[in-house]
């Protein structure tokens, strides 16, 4: 256990921004699985809707520095993908 206020002080900083970053994390993921759902059920409009919001919750991450840009356009990347394969 740390014993200089410094320190003590950046245990909890730091799982603040862990909590944080948890959060953000979390919001993309379940925004990517309704995109994925959307795919699955066959429903481009519903994909489509899904898909600008997923890609705004992506952004987002990114410019908090959650994601590195590099991830967030591979994700960005995949979830277009899967819904412009729509039929």
């Amino acid at each position: 256990m740390a014993n200089i206020k410094s320190a003590k002080k950046r245990i909890l900083v730091n799982e603040t921004k862990a909590a944080r970053n948890k959060a953000i994390r979390s919001k993309v993921k379940t925004a990517i699985k309704k995109v994925d759902a959307a795919v699955a059920a066959g429903d481009k409009a519903a994909a489509q809707a899904c898909l600008t919001s997923a890609i705004t919750e992506i952004d987002k991450a990114c410019s908090k520095g959650v994601y590195h840009p590099n991830n967030a356009s591979r994700k960005v990347s995949r979830v277009t993908k899967a819904v412009n394969s729509m039929a």
